[in-house]
């Protein structure tokens, strides 16, 4: 089906199942419940694992197809969301037109950028990428205030012009006149689902993210990127030259980076310098390799996790903390309290510093590998005592890698 063979057609549609059942997923606790801190299922984070799980996806396909690692990519995700709130100010408010030309801007920007970082590699490539984006982010900032409006940021406002919209047409980004801020709530069982406009507007997109990226790995054009990462010298020696498969890749992951910041635009309709900062490059890396760098799901299953953890953890505050301790005794419960919050609140990034570490140490191939074994230990587990069978030495599960 749609150009992949059986085991991808099936894992395809897992993933879009998965998808589409977010809101269930992320709101498992009901609403009376102590666990409720811990429930996710609102529009804006949705959204939000949406949108980074797009620039995770592209990220991914330039660092973990060819191995170059890029520290400028929050400059394609600024540029997207400026072309995007200029589409919306000047042209209308339906976000199709804003979408295409944030990646076509994209596109063309991480062409001038790839060209020139493309040059050099290994750590020449990430510094020259990060100097393009501080450029970039300084540019925006405060030399090209008139487009970007400077530290302000750009906003859609009423009395834009608008050439295409009408008196009566809505005042927030839509899909033919359906607004994606609107939503449904289904009130069930002390549960509240809430389905989004605007979230699942980016989960299709990123559904077709996904199938894209899915072909690119499954193609050629895949294959000589896994070629560039293994060994770029041999490829010289066969005659074959790298650059314009890693130009062409740079661009593809530009293209995605764009799209996401299309997205984030149409969901919260501002753009500001600070999404060019290198901070936001810094997270998209850390997203990959979180989740698998070189495997299909691993940047979304990182993209999700950071974006989830960030939301959850920066929620819990000292309050919250003497509450879930109060069974102790007052002076334990001070201690145990202050030492969480370090954790907590404003400081989140400390736990998610340690998540990496841990990962990093004992789980080089992310999550995905976190979930390879445990599969590999199940079906151990399920194996009979008289130990494997030599007739039959089952696949270890090349699917859940992706």
């Amino acid at each position: 089906m749609l150009g992949l063979n059986k085991r991808d057609t099936k894992f395809l549609i897992i993933v879009i199942l998965l998808t589409l059942f977010t809101p269930f997923l992320m709101q498992p606790f009901s609403e009376n419940s102590a666990l409720a801190q811990f429930n996710g299922g609102y529009p804006d984070l949705m959204a939000k694992v949406a949108i980074f799980g797009i620039f995770a996806m592209g990220f991914n396909i330039l660092f973990g197809l060819t191995g170059y690692l890029s520290f400028g990519h929050a400059a394609f995700l600024g540029v997207g969301s400026y072309a995007a709130v200029w589409m919306f100010k000047l042209l209308t408010l339906n976000v199709f037109p804003a979408i295409i030309l944030a990646v076509i801007l994209s596109a063309v920007f991480s062409l001038l950028i790839g060209y020139i970082s493309l040059r050099r590699s290994g750590i020449y490539f990430s510094i020259l990428t990060l100097a393009m984006a501080e450029m970039s982010y300084r540019l925006a900032y405060s030399v090209l205030t008139p487009l970007t409006n400077g530290e302000t940021g750009l906003q859609v406002r009423p009395n834009d012009p608008r050439i295409l919209d009408s008196a009566t047409s809505a005042n927030y980004p839509n899909l033919f006149g359906l607004e994606l801020s609107s939503s449904y709530k289904w009130d069930v069982l002390n549960h509240v689902f809430t389905f989004n406009v605007g979230y699942y507007f980016c989960a299709v997109i990123a559904i077709i993210a996904f199938y894209i990226s899915m072909r690119i790995f499954r193609s050629p054009f895949g294959l000589m990127l896994r070629a560039v990462k293994t060994n770029q010298q041999r490829m010289n020696y066969t005659g074959l030259n790298p650059r314009p498969y890693t130009l062409a890749a740079f661009v593809i992951s530009g293209m995605y980076a764009g799209l996401a910041g299309g997205l984030l635009a149409a969901m919260d309709p501002l753009a500001g310098a600070e999404r060019m900062q290198w901070t936001a490059s810094g997270e998209v890396v850390i997203m990959t390799i979180l989740g698998g760098a070189g495997t299909l799901l691993g940047p979304v299953l990182g993209a999700g996790s950071i974006k989830y953890l960030e939301n959850i953890f920066s929620k819990i505050n000292e309050n919250v903390l003497h509450d879930w301790f109060s069974f102790l005794p007052t002076g334990l419960q001070d201690a145990v309290v202050w030492v969480l919050s370090r954790f907590t609140g404003e400081g989140w990034a400390l736990t998610l510093g340690l998540l990496f570490m841990l990962v990093v140490t004992f789980l080089p191939g992310g999550l995905v590998e976190g979930g390879q074994r445990l599969v590999r230990l199940f079906r151990r587990r399920g194996k009979p005592d008289g130990g494997d069978d030599p007739q039959h030495h089952p696949d270890p599960a090349p699917h859940v890698a992706e």
